[in-house]
């Protein structure tokens, strides 16, 4: 009797390492910048294990957004609002963060969430809807902080909430492209000092 040949084992990858490689691609180039063939050169795997680890190239984005998001350089501004004791507080760390992040030649410049689908063909326009939605969704949270600060007295009843939320989001858009277009972090930083004489109560 012949022994059955043994499979090969499949050949294994660091996932976290091939995840941050993608992120920086995606980050760099756009969605719409970035081929298969380059993801996996980069991520330093083949098309198979690709599409076996993370589905196809939208559902890597997602996860590469993901993962953005939950990292310091993506994260700053949730924290900033779930950490600071006022509303104030919370948006001029948020933009002078935002003033010293966006530049940072650690990274590609600006923000992931806000650059990388601006340009999509029409067949990958859920690409740019799942970005919309999720930049929305932080004007949502800025908004209902702002909302609460009124209902302390931070923000006078007059105070438009939502306006001030869109001011925010508005600021910090502008700061991923200035930062891609090469503005320095004392620049940002003087912009988000100007940005924040918008608030219209005394601050504390």
């Amino acid at each position: 009797m012949t022994e059955t040949p043994k499979r090969g084992r499949p050949r294994t990858f660091d996932r976290a390492a091939a995840l941050t490689a993608a992120t920086r691609l995606f980050w760099e180039r756009g969605y719409e910048g970035v081929s298969i063939g380059e993801l996996t050169e980069a991520m330093g795997i083949r098309s198979g294990s690709l599409y076996a680890a993370f589905g196809d190239k939208r559902s890597l984005f997602e996860e590469v957004v993901d993962a953005y998001g939950r990292s310091p350089v993506g994260a700053f501004a949730a924290v900033a609002l779930r950490e600071e004791p006022t509303a104030y507080g919370a948006f001029a760390r948020i933009l002078r963060e935002a003033a010293a992040i966006y530049p940072d030649p650690a990274h590609p410049a600006g923000c992931l969430a806000i650059s990388a689908a601006t340009n999509v063909t029409p067949q990958d326009a859920g690409v740019r809807l799942f970005l919309r939605d999720l930049r929305n969704s932080n004007v949502d949270a800025f908004e209902a902080r702002l909302r609460q600060a009124q209902q302390a007295g931070e923000l006078p009843p007059e105070a438009d909430p939502r306006a001030l939320a869109d001011h925010f989001a508005i600021t910090l858009q502008g700061f991923s492209q200035r930062a891609q277009d090469g503005a320095t972090a004392p620049q940002l930083a003087a912009a988000a000092e100007l940005a924040l004489t918008a608030w219209p109560a005394a601050r504390p």
